[in-house]
């Protein structure tokens, strides 16, 4: 996957000489890293030593990063700094389990209790990283980068330096983030106040003032758990955002539809277009409309679309409750009976890749299918609601307004479905105006709650911003799951795991994989105030008991046998002062306007 790339000479202007600086200074770095990586397992230097090698190593990566990501993000994630996270391969429906490379293991490995335990894997891994990184930096010498390019690079890597660099996600064990967000910062400055497309912009003093203040921050406050992201976010990395924005470059904007669903036209990582929704769904931007949501939102409400007529979607997500229903796990169509898991939000539902909490659809219009097929839900087909649907004249003359003659089908009513999920969005919170710069205040609880979840409470590990949830950034095309050992109840004095398996019972074979056993899809925290029971579970009634899960290490950190937890076992050691302000900041997640928009525009005939 290639985001940019152009060799035309008549648009090349961007010097290359400081890149191709960067680029071989990284590579001698990481020569030193192996060479001493090699010696840590003979025995021949010391694990400090090793450290400081790794941390030039990784700085210098950083200084060089955004651009090296930007031309082949896939190749650099899973190659040079991708999470430490088991993966699969997929040899026809058979999954294989491969280990991670990459800087960012090592920097876990390296900064472990007892590194000389993995020194072997610390050598092979350094002499790889080395070989793929040079790999592609031979490439990237013969490519002739663009301004358009420069400037893309560089807003996408401001995307990346405050969801992945500052919160710690890119640094799991030495906690270095704040540092290689400087160097990045500093780096990016030098090429763009050398590219005389800047130069000439009216604006390009207030860029470097940006970049010059970020940077004057992180060199003030070096504090891994006092520094104060929101006004980082707010002060320079958002306004930055928004002013590289503004450079009038030529932006191919199809061949980036076609591999994020980052929106470059967005003025800030916070707005409510800052991601494609389209990105996410079978239905095009231009099939959507007004009429079809309304259409979609009708046939929501409606009961006639279940086997027995007494299920609408509504049922399991109502909008007074953020369209989640308040039951540990959802009722079913059996009287009496539940379906596997507690109901999610719909609100943000279509920003993710993968959908319910096992991942088993891919698709929004898929995840209707689960629905209907099952016999604890809908418990019907397609042919059978198509056939309610043609005998409603109210429905065939929706349907006509939208499709037009013989439209009644199973194409159009997913659809329709679709339009109206994918219109649930919610952006427009408290919070969200506050960094907008929409409201001048915000209280200071709810300042120092996100700079926990950002910093020391690791919660933006996994609940990534701006989504807050498992979409990864700064691509936002992967929808993470993970293994937290959530327990069968978190009042019982007896420590018990959750029996559900998760994602390795999904029915998809290629992921039927031990890494997977009771793994889950992260879900959006926004609107988390009004979305009770929590876990797929639904096992957690309250927040307090949520916050308590996690700062003592999930499932494992309670001494919990887990396979293959990938929340940290550690205790977090948060204060009660910090657990309070986390649960008021989330509370400044609410915005619930979507779904009160839907409400008094609903259609009672339907209902």
């Amino acid at each position: 996957m290639i985001l940019g790339g152009c060799t035309s000479g008549e648009k090349y202007t961007v010097n290359p000489d400081t890149l191709i600086t960067y680029l071989n200074t990284t590579s001698l770095q990481l020569e030193k890293l192996d060479k001493t990586a090699t010696a840590f397992k003979r025995g021949q230097v010391s694990a400090d030593s090793l450290q400081a090698v790794l941390t030039k190593a990784r700085l210098s990566y950083k200084r060089i990063e955004f651009y090296v990501a930007y031309y082949n993000p896939e190749f650099t994630g899973k190659h040079l700094n991708g999470a430490p996270l088991l993966k699969i391969s997929k040899s026809g429906n058979q999954p294989t389990v491969v280990p991670p490379e990459g800087l960012q293991v090592l920097d876990e490995l390296i900064y472990a209790e007892n590194p000389s335990e993995e020194k072997v894997q610390i050598a092979a891994l350094s002499k790889k990283v080395k070989a793929e990184y040079n790999l592609l930096a031979n490439a990237l010498t013969q490519t002739k980068p663009t301004p358009e390019d420069l400037i893309l690079a560089a807003r996408l890597q401001l995307v990346r330096i405050f969801t992945l660099g500052v919160t710690g996600f890119d640094t799991p064990g030495s906690a270095n983030g704040l540092q290689e967000a400087l160097v990045s910062l500093v780096a990016m400055k030098t090429l763009i106040e050398d590219e005389p497309l800047s130069q000439k912009y009216a604006k390009s003093k207030q860029i470097l003032a940006l970049f010059e203040g970020a940077i004057a921050q992180l060199k003030a406050n070096t504090s891994f758990e006092t520094f104060d992201r929101l006004s980082f976010l707010i002060k320079y990395i958002d306004p930055l955002y928004a002013a590289l924005g503004e450079l009038p470059i030529e932006i191919d904007t199809e061949n980036l539809k076609n591999h994020t669903a980052w929106n470059p036209k967005s003025t800030s990582i916070f707005a409510p277009n800052f991601l494609d929704p389209y990105f996410y769904t079978q239905l095009k931007e231009g099939e959507d409309s007004q009429k079809l949501k309304k259409l979609g939102e009708a046939l929501f409400y409606d009961t006639l679309i279940s086997g027995n007529n007494t299920m609408s979607c509504a049922s399991c997500h109502n909008p007074d409750l953020a369209f989640t229903d308040g039951e540990t796990k959802s009722l079913s169509s059996i009287e009496g009976v539940t379906v596997l898991r507690n109901s999610p939000t719909l609100l943000n539902a279509v920003y993710a890749k993968r959908f319910f909490y096992d991942s088993r659809a891919f698709t929004l219009e898929q995840q209707v299918e689960h629905v209907i097929f099952n016999p604890k839900e809908f418990n019907t087909a397609y042919s059978e609601i198509l056939e309610k649907l043609k005998k409603s004249t109210t429905y065939r003359t929706q349907f006509g307004e939208v499709f037009g003659k013989e439209n009644i089908n199973r194409q159009n009513l997913a659809k329709a479905l679709a339009s109206f999920v994918l219109s649930l969005q919610s952006f427009n919170s408290e919070f969200d105006q506050y960094t907008r710069g929409e409201i001048n205040s915000i209280s200071n609880e709810v300042k120092e709650g996100f700079n926990v979840f950002m910093g020391k409470g690791a919660c933006a590990t996994c609940h990534f911003a701006p989504t807050f949830s498992g979409l990864v950034p700064p691509l936002f095309i992967e929808t993470e799951t993970e293994i937290l050992g959530v327990l069968k109840s978190p009042t019982s004095e007896e420590k018990e795991l959750d029996t559900d398996e998760g994602r390795w019972k999904n029915g998809i074979a290629s992921e039927a994989a031990w890494i997977y056993e009771k793994s889950f899809k992260t879900p959006t925290v926004r609107n988390i105030e009004k979305t009770a029971p929590y876990f797929h579970n639904g096992a957690y009634e309250t927040l307090p008991q949520v916050l308590d899960f996690y700062n003592q290490g999930g499932g494992a950190g309670m001494g919990v046998k887990v396979t293959n937890q990938t929340l940290a076992d550690t205790p977090l050691e948060l204060s009660q002062r910090e657990i309070d302000a986390l649960i008021v900041f989330m509370n400044a997640l609410t915005d619930t306007s979507a779904g009160a928009q839907s409400i008094s525009s609903n259609n009672p005939d339907f209902k």
